[in-house]
């Protein structure tokens, strides 16, 4: 790697964001990046220094496995060390640092009505009063606690509660079903679930109560009742001055297994002495979607998270001090574990925590919440820069943005339309984009720029983070160098990346890291420019790839069985089993009968022209693999029909 020279168009670093940046300059971020590499040891061993640690490690900082030829795969960090996530992220900083009166969020609820600041001691009172409500209920060590709540501060509370206490958390997005929770908390065997009555998404009004009962009741019917107390929350928006919760919607309520989390919380003590962990004990189980259909349960660590999360948020959002920090993220995605909890309370920042959507009760909603609390840190999704592009500039220009600093992106690639945007509108043309590459799976940014560091081309993630390296192979496994395209891998580990599958070994191996022995594979395709810049091509297999709350528009070719009749009535019908087992956000926008899909003639599905017929684009490109032309026409036909 040397210092990028383009012909192209290349966006440099702001002069005055150099001056106090952790990574200055791009020579700085290489001898940075060659020391990760040569001396691993010594890099991490000064990271883990700045956190407290019960017992030493005793043996080297990180040992694995990649090559399942070799034996079973597994990755260790500090093996033998005794540490605690709350404490580092709590107790630390308010004993030892003093930050006890910073606030440590911002929070904002779905109307502008709510909203608090929590300091950092408040934060620590609660999370304590909340671990011992959990411990007085049965939870122990090593148990798991299922959390389905909205973006409110006990979401916070509870996940640190679970970190403090060695239980492991398993927090599952507010949005999804009653059968995707059922699926989740069966797998984990959780024996305790945390909910809320309810939560406006909009002007909605949802009963998560009833979503939760639901769940439970799919559980019983499966032959599986692990839970054995639920916590309900009285969510802010629906209780009346006075505290109650008001007559809004109905709770649904067993008293054999559900306990207001208020009367819990009463007369809990504020003081809660932390289980000392192992550095490879568990923190939290995090379920992203399969091949199979079946959740994959993401097991993640204490110790190496802990380094991992708290080092890319140092460097890739140039944190300091006095930042007003804000991801718009939910904590029920790895984005919101990694950099709306753990990763900022670790360096002690200042966070916004946003519980609503960009256009309620106005479409203006994110500037208002930078201008109102000086937001220097923004990072958002694609998918929200392209939602409120459609709004132009005018409803920006009522607000002051100039306290952003830098700007961040997350959950898939961003197109070079949507990056001029966000770089011209919203950041004045002064702010550099930070365009993140990682996954469920990484913990933590693996490629991504360093925003004094590294020159952008919009849509590229640029370059490795430290302790990551990257390769491209093609079909084969043989590795390519210089400009290619093919699989992205990674040939060693770093502190963040996943453990396991959840109580399936054999699992994670064969995902990734059986096609290619000796690398960890992402499943994603990836081009190497002559600069040494990585693009993200998108999936590389035929796994469907849903990316949660980001995905605003999802569009199905569907082949019928039996000769059955394309109609309204099935589309509806899909759809509605869409909402009952995965969950209203992943609704189809739009579905094609298809008849046949385009195939090679070795029969896999060819994805890239799928994605051209939804777009309507019909510069398809080589099509000297399909096997059989005439298919794309059938589809082309169809489609007018499914977007007409």
């Amino acid at each position: 790697m040397v210092v990028p020279e383009s012909q192209e168009k290349m966006y440099y670093p702001p002069e005055d964001l150099k001056r106090d940046a952790h990574v200055p300059d791009f020579n700085s971020y290489l001898a940075l990046y060659r020391k990760s590499l040569e001396n691993p040891e010594a890099f991490w061993k000064e990271i883990a220094d700045e956190f407290f640690w019960k017992k030493p490690a005793t043996g080297p900082l990180l040992q694995y496995n990649f090559d399942v030829t070799k034996g079973n795969i597994y990755v260790k960090c500090m093996e033998g060390a005794k540490t605690n996530m709350c404490y580092n992220v709590l107790d630390r900083l308010v004993k030892e640092k003093n930050f006890g009166e910073k606030v440590a969020y911002y929070w904002e609820g779905n109307s502008p009505d709510h909203h608090m600041a929590i300091t950092y001691s408040q934060l620590l009172s609660q999370v304590c009063r909340c671990a011992n409500v959990l411990k007085k209920i049965g939870v122990k060590k090593g148990d798991r606690v299922s959390i389905y709540l909205p973006m409110i501060p006990e979401l916070v509370y509870t996940m640190l509660a679970c970190a403090r206490i060695g239980a492991v958390h398993s927090i599952v997005f507010a949005g999804f079903s009653s059968e995707s929770l059922c699926e989740r908390i069966i797998d984990a065997s959780s024996s305790v679930l945390v909910t809320a009555d309810g939560v406006y998404r909009g002007e909605k009004l949802i009963n998560l109560k009833q979503i939760a009962d639901e769940a439970l009741e799919k559980c019983r019917e499966k032959g599986s009742s692990s839970v054995t107390k639920c916590l309900v929350i009285k969510h802010p928006a629906l209780r009346t001055k006075s505290g109650a919760a008001c007559n809004k919607l109905q709770t649904p309520w067993d008293s054999d297994c559900d306990v207001w989390w208020d009367e819990a919380m009463r007369d809990s003590p504020e003081e809660c002495e932390p289980e000392w962990l192992d550095a490879e004990d568990p923190l939290f189980i995090l379920y992203t979607s399969g091949s199979t259909g079946k959740p994959k349960g993401i097991l993640h660590t204490v110790a190496g998270y802990l380094l991992y999360t708290s080092l890319t948020f140092k460097y890739v959002f140039d944190h300091h001090h006095d930042d007003v920090y804000w991801c718009t993220a939910d904590i029920g995605w790895i984005t919101g574990h990694s950099y709306i909890t753990y990763g900022p309370l670790a360096n002690g920042a200042t966070s916004v925590l946003f519980e609503g959507i960009p256009v309620h009760p106005h479409v203006g909603r994110f500037w208002e919440i930078i201008e109102k609390y000086k937001v220097t840190k923004f990072y958002t999704a694609p998918t929200a820069i392209r939602l409120l592009m459609k709004y132009g500039r005018e409803p920006l220009q009522k607000y002051d943005l100039s306290s952003l600093r830098i700007l961040g992106t997350v959950g898939e690639p961003i197109n070079p339309e949507a990056w001029q945007w966000y770089h011209e509108v919203v950041g004045q043309g002064r702010c550099p984009i930070v365009d993140t590459f990682w996954q469920t799976e990484t913990g933590g940014h693996v490629l991504t720029p360093l925003p004094a560091a590294t020159p952008l081309k919009p849509g590229s993630a640029t370059f490795p983070f430290f302790g990551v390296e990257p390769a491209i192979l093609n079909e084969h496994g043989e590795e390519l160098e210089g400009e290619a395209e093919g699989y992205l891998v990674f040939r060693r580990p770093w502190p963040g990346i996943m453990r396991s599958v959840y109580r399936n070994h054999e699992r994670f191996e064969n995902t990734y890291f059986k096609k290619f022995p000796g690398f960890y594979v992402t499943g994603d395709g990836c081009k190497r420019d002559k600069d040494g810049y990585y693009w993200i091509t998108g999936r590389i297999d035929d796994m469907l790839n849903v990316s949660g709350h980001l995905m605003k528009c999802l569009y199905c070719f569907v082949t019928l069985k039996h000769s059955r009749e394309f109609n309204h009535t099935l589309q509806d019908e899909l759809k509605r089993l869409v909402r009952e087992k995965i969950g209203p956000i992943a609704t189809p926008d739009f579905i094609q009968n298809a008849p046949a899909l385009p195939k090679t003639r070795s029969g896999k599905i060819m994805r890239r022209i799928l994605r051209k017929i939804a777009r309507n684009e019909k510069d398809l490109g080589d099509l000297s693999t399909l096997a059989d032309p005439k298919v794309v026409e059938e589809l082309f036909s169809q489609r007018c029909e499914a977007a007409a």
